[in-house]
């Protein structure tokens, strides 16, 4: 008979260290605290002393440092620097167990958990969980962190989930919060349920923003301007960009209201945020908090944020008579243009774009000329004030007489609904009954041809109808403003041309039609 003899062996497959090692194991700790409050901090600081003791009152251990994470959450390691430095270090052969709290204080993301421990035991890296009693080179270990995972996740959706309950709680009661260190203007109240609070020396600052861009500047031009005079962005930076002037520019919250859940959480697992395109409700509050300037300005600033971007690179923000003037021969713009450069002579005229290209006769005019006639034309308005109300006011009854356009649409709606349940039926009798195909395809087809119709009708009505709402709306904005304007205008103010005229038309003998927002149309020469 063969004779058998063993031998022993001399690497533990688990740890992958000699079984005769006398070399004591050299152990890191791993605390991790989800928030910054100082609640929390607490409890950070109290992790940290615990594995430090805890780990060198083991003789067996060698401690090594304890790692540490302070207002991250768990839900994914991406972000997380103490832990991911923690894994390149046990990796790069300085550590051979890792001790932490728990399975959640790790990690509440199943597949991140998993996969680290994974990493770690195949580098013969054990991790042990003191609260579950987890040793990951334990052959029962990746089953229990498999289970124990899948609940802290669970739990951490069941968390977000309340926490997104209470923030729509928030929402739907008119609640208003803001990213206050980086949100110019406001301050926190006293307590969480109080309105913002005005910085006033903050506030100056939008005011100024606001001003500077009815007054024609660029949010660009308006952002050098700032950067000139030492102001600082919102993120206490030297430098502003377009995007964070644009941002003050268009945010309701400056005019005292605020729209919420502009944004919402699309993975719990992730915490991506997304742009709200209709996906959950929004709300929108009207005098939730102090406004910082008032809301017809906002709104004129908001016109003139769309008229501008309707222009695009026509636009150039060099003067607010620029995309303004135009040419009555052909339809384009006047432009500035500079005459004798280099000598005393030197002067800015104003011209159509296209003159020679077209051949236009409409003259060239200065900057003086063209401000002139334009005081004549205000002071001619205001002189005949109570009518351009009273006009204003009757289209603005016309605008919103409602009612046979919402009977139209009414009735559009009723065919709608009476079309798309005959295609329903038809559909339904051509699956449960035997019938010539071509006769159901040629109902069919006049079914979905006629809905079609009627939806495009229904559309337009709608379209119209939403179109005179906004035009009642700026009629009301043009009278509000009026009514604000001095009576008699004796020197050119930039906002006074920018609120109120929409249009300068140059003719061929040198006079100028100015129409006005509320169509009102004057003629000086």
């Amino acid at each position: 008979m063969a004779r058998v003899t063993v031998i022993p062996p001399t690497i533990n497959p688990l740890t992958h260290l000699p079984t005769a090692n006398t070399r004591r194991r050299r152990v890191a700790g791993y605390a991790r605290v989800s928030t910054d409050s100082e609640e929390q901090q607490t409890s950070y600081t109290a992790q940290v002393d615990y594995y430090t003791h805890y780990i060198q009152s083991k003789p067996e251990w060698e401690f090594i440092a304890v790692y540490t994470d302070e207002g991250i959450s768990a839900l994914n390691t991406k972000h997380r620097d103490g832990f991911n430095q923690m894994v390149d270090d046990a990796l790069a052969g300085k550590i051979d167990l890792i001790v932490t709290k728990s399975v959640s204080r790790f990690a509440r993301n199943t597949v991140d958990s998993l996969t680290t421990v994974r990493k770690l035991k195949e580098n013969g890296i054990e991790v042990y969980f003191e609260k579950e009693n987890i040793f990951t080179l334990d052959s029962k270990g990746e089953l229990l962190i498999t289970i124990m995972s899948s609940l802290a996740q669970e739990e951490s959706r069941s968390i977000s989930e309340n926490v997104t309950w209470g923030q729509r709680k928030r929402f739907a009661d008119g609640k208003v919060s803001m990213a206050y260190s980086r949100f110019l203007g406001y301050e926190k109240g006293e307590t969480k349920d109080d309105p913002p609070v005005v910085n006033e020396k903050e506030a100056a600052t939008v005011r100024l923003i606001y001003a500077l861009f009815l007054e024609g500047k660029t949010a660009t031009g308006i952002g050098k301007y700032l950067e000139s005079l030492g102001i600082l962005s919102p993120g206490g930076s030297t430098k502003w960009s377009k995007t964070t002037i644009d941002s003050i520019l268009t945010n309701e919250k400056y005019k005292g209201d605020a729209l919420l859940q502009k944004r919402f959480t699309v993975d719990f697992l992730q915490k991506k945020l997304k742009p709200n395109q209709g996906e959950v409700p929004q709300y929108y509050v009207e005098g939730s908090h102090p406004a910082i300037v008032e809301p017809d300005e906002w709104d004129h600033v908001q016109a003139e944020f769309a008229r501008r971007k309707q222009l695009g690179k026509a636009y150039s923000g060099k003067s607010v008579l620029s995309t303004k003037l135009v040419c009555a021969d052909c339809g384009g713009y006047y432009g500035r243009k500079l005459w004798h450069s280099t000598d005393k002579y030197r002067s800015t005229i104003w011209q159509c774009n296209a003159k020679f290209e077209h051949k236009c006769t409409t003259p060239v005019l200065t900057t003086e000329t063209i401000q002139s006639l334009f005081i004549t034309a205000y002071n001619r308005v205001m002189d005949n004030l109570p009518k351009v109300v009273a006009d204003c006011e009757l289209m603005r009854k016309s605008l919103t007489d409602f009612a046979s356009l919402d009977a139209g649409i009414a009735s559009q709606e009723d065919e709608a609904a009476v079309i798309a349940e005959m295609v329903k039926a038809a559909v339904t009798e051509n699956a449960s009954t035997t019938q010539s195909q071509e006769e159901y395809l040629k109902k069919y087809e006049s079914l979905t041809k006629r809905y079609e119709e009627t939806v495009a009708v229904l559309e337009r009505l709608k379209a119209e109808r939403t179109l005179r709402e906004q035009q009642d709306k700026s009629m009301g904005l043009f009278i509000r403003t009026l009514k604000k304007q001095p009576q008699i205008l004796t020197e050119w103010n930039d906002t006074i041309w920018t609120v109120m005229v929409e249009k300068g038309i140059v003719y061929p003998d040198g006079h100028i039609k100015f129409v006005f927002y509320n169509g009102t149309e004057i003629e000086v020469d």
